[in-house]
């Protein structure tokens, strides 16, 4: 089997602002790596031939930071001038995909260990015209009400349905009646035993899908669930399936969620701190993230938070809550609480997520 990738990075990046007004989101640090590269290497161990990546802002930097190759794995980049959407994606890279038996396509901005080897079983096993990953980890009131799927994992709806006849209404013959919550109108709850999820930035396409695809393009720009997904399931009930695991997934759209998923990626504990950082005796680290060239000076306390390369805590500063951009220094004594701090000295509010 031919298997090949899309990584979806064109994104602005608007949500993680400031972090992103100098670098792209793309290349924030996980623990040492940029986020693209994690995601590469995940790619290669699922067994990918080459993958291609779309880009947007910051294209430039991202593509000198990984060239042609990384991970063993020949890189194609697809620059978008125009911003294309999540399915317009595919549109120029139809030559790209034209002898690929499968193609993954994953988000750009998602952590995850991504249990792709499964997912392939699972949607070679089904035949479906594609499989979506989901996670049963993450809470759907927190991502738009997620999506539905029956007892036998195929996807019912896109969207949470707000109404008779409405968009993302049950697409599986029966899938109406009772209801495992609400879900707008009382004809159009989901059937029971539907099971809600979050989608986790993961899904592999036939090689059917990716024919029809190629042979009538959508016009740009277009969307993975409005316009196909959606159209798919009022054709062909039952076409989508897909896997649901319990594996850590974040989505890093804002400051939060990266300073969420960054200080989940170290496991217990939640500190990780690069060789290349430097932390005094007498300084206090717990559950945070050090990135190299980073410093944390004598009697200063670091908490809960991530410091970007080359962040500098004074003597006797507190760090809580917060994240520390490439490059910042803190004079001695100061203290920062839920904030981000960037080159320069601004500060902006650490908000919810």
């Amino acid at each position: 089997m031919r298997l090949r990738a899309l990584v979806l990075a064109a994104g602005l990046g608007t949500r993680l602002r400031p972090l992103t007004d100098d670098l792209p989101k793309p290349l924030l640090p996980v623990h040492g790596q940029p986020l693209l590269g994690l995601t590469l290497r995940r790619l290669a161990a699922a067994g990918c031939e080459a993958v291609a990546i779309n880009l947007h802002h910051g294209a430039g930097h991202i593509r000198k930071a990984f060239g042609g190759e990384h991970a063993g794995l020949p890189l194609t980049w697809s620059e978008e001038p125009r911003l294309l959407g999540t399915l317009g994606a595919l549109g120029p890279l139809a030559g790209f995909f034209a002898g690929a038996d499968l193609a993954l396509v994953v988000n750009g901005d998602s952590l995850c260990r991504w249990p792709l080897a499964e997912l392939l079983r699972r949607h070679l096993e089904t035949g479906a015209l594609a499989t979506l990953l989901l996670s049963a980890r993450a809470d759907p009131a927190e991502f738009g009400g997620g999506v539905g799927v029956d007892r036998a994992g195929r996807l019912l709806f896109l969207r949470p349905p707000s109404g008779p006849g409405a968009p993302g209404a049950p697409a599986v013959p029966g899938a109406t009646g009772g209801a495992d919550g609400p879900a707008g109108g009382a004809s159009s709850r989901p059937a029971r035993g539907t099971r809600r999820r979050v989608f986790a930035g993961a899904h592999v396409l036939s090689r059917g899908l990716l024919q029809r695809i190629a042979a009538s393009p959508a016009p740009a720009p277009a969307d993975f669930v409005r316009d196909l997904w959606e159209p798919l399931l009022a054709e062909q009930p039952g076409c989508l399936g897909s896997l649901t695991t319990r594996r850590r997934w974040h989505d890093l759209g804002t400051p939060r969620r990266y300073l969420a998923a960054t200080l989940d990626w170290a496991g217990a504990g939640g500190l990780w701190i690069s060789p290349a950082a430097a932390v005094a005796p007498s300084a206090a680290v717990r559950r945070s993230s050090l990135e190299a060239g980073s410093r944390v000076a004598a009697g200063a306390v670091v908490e809960d938070s991530v410091l970007l390369p080359g962040a500098s805590v004074g003597a006797g500063c507190e760090v809580r809550d917060s994240i520390l951009g490439a490059g910042v220094e803190l004079p001695a004594g100061d203290h920062v609480r839920s904030q981000i701090v960037v080159a320069g000295g601004a500060r902006s509010d650490l908000r919810p997520r």
